[in-house]
């Protein structure tokens, strides 16, 4: 498996995380459990959750049980170690938790300590801020996305005042590094500024959706990631399953994300069945598997520290492992870019 750095820290990841949205909904304890035995078996060093997960949908109910699986796996294994271990603070307009309200220095020590006690651990790797308070173009909210309604000065302000709050929880060795998700290329460089005048830890990774269906980090927040040394940490590199090509013709497993909640989110349009034959084309011409090509793709990414997927089953699991230590050559790699160019934005 092939290691990364993430951002300027000493943590070396695999290039591919465990992702665990679906832990405690769609997957049980015990398959969740299994997962992670396998996940260790391949080779995969780093795994992903969110005080808010599981998700599809989420509920006031299973907040936070996401966290307590894993945290059972560490009591149970003693193997904590193991693992580079990151998590996510929820952020304005995440209603479930704490109904909604945007991160601050009064609710990051609560948050820190709920995750702690969950993920029975006495320290997180990456602590990443989920949503940012000002809002994000992410989750097909580029259509409608309004900058001019943000205040400069207040956005600045409360950086500062979030930067503080994580700084003490690193003096306290309750994390290690932090963060960002669902980000902007000006968001980042202004988070890096901030901590930079105030002397305080720097932003190491942003997790954004990236994948051959959603391309939004190749320009301005590639240019930032490269130069300042921040880690993309990809999700949804499978398009929410669309790129294993499950849901083509009208298909709609049972069990499956689209059968939960139908619009995947806002990716299902017409425009994106047509994006995954294109995909699905370049994969059988190359004689590869469509959603090993999509994952390897996004791994390789000179900017990506570490691809994050998810899978409902265990056998899900099994053959998105086929993954590792895969690569992609230059002509297929051109083949991917020109159906980008042909399907550039299908949802």
């Amino acid at each position: 498996m092939k290691m990364n750095r993430l951002g300027r820290t000493d943590l070396m990841v695999s290039e591919l995380c465990l992702g665990t949205m679906t832990y405690g909904n769609q997957t049980p304890e015990t398959d969740a459990h299994t997962q992670m035995d396998m996940a260790l078996d391949a080779g995969i060093n780093f795994i992903d959750a969110a005080e808010m997960y599981p998700v599809n949908p989420v509920s006031k109910e299973t907040i936070g049980l996401t966290e307590e699986i894993l945290g059972n796996w560490m009591q149970k294994t003693g193997r904590r170690n193991d693992w580079i271990l990151a998590t996510k603070h929820s952020g304005e307009g995440m209603d479930h938790v704490r109904d909604g309200a945007p991160i601050s220095s009064e609710t990051i020590p609560g948050a820190v300590e709920g995750s702690l006690k969950r993920l029975k651990t006495d320290h997180i790797d990456l602590y990443q801020l989920h949503w940012p308070n000002r809002g994000s173009y992410m989750f097909r909210k580029n259509w409608t996305f309004d900058p001019t309604t943000q205040n400069r000065t207040e956005t600045l302000q409360s950086m500062a005042d979030v930067l503080g709050a994580l700084s003490r929880e690193i003096e306290k060795g309750r994390i290690r590094h932090i963060g960002l998700s669902n980000e902007s290329a000006w968001g980042t460089i202004m988070w890096l500024q901030v901590a930079h005048s105030m002397a305080g830890p720097r932003m190491e990774s942003i997790q954004n959706e990236y994948s051959l269906m959603c391309r939004m980090a190749d320009t301005d927040l590639a240019e930032v990631m490269v130069h300042e040394e921040v880690s993309l940490l990809p999700f949804s590199p499978l398009a929410a399953g669309l790129l294993t090509g499950k849901y083509q013709n009208g298909a709609v497993p049972e069990g499956s994300r689209m059968a939960i909640n139908g619009n995947l989110g806002g990716r299902k349009t017409d425009r994106a069945f047509e994006a995954v034959d294109a995909y699905a084309t370049v994969a059988r011409d190359a004689e590869l598997d469509l959603a090993l090509m999509a994952l390897v793709w996004s791994a390789q990414r000179p900017f990506v520290a570490s691809s994050i997927f998810g899978a409902t089953t265990a056998d899900q699991l099994a053959h998105l492992l086929k993954a590792v230590d895969m690569s992609l050559d230059e002509d297929v790699l051109r083949a991917l870019d020109e159906a980008h160019r042909q399907h550039p934005m299908p949802y």
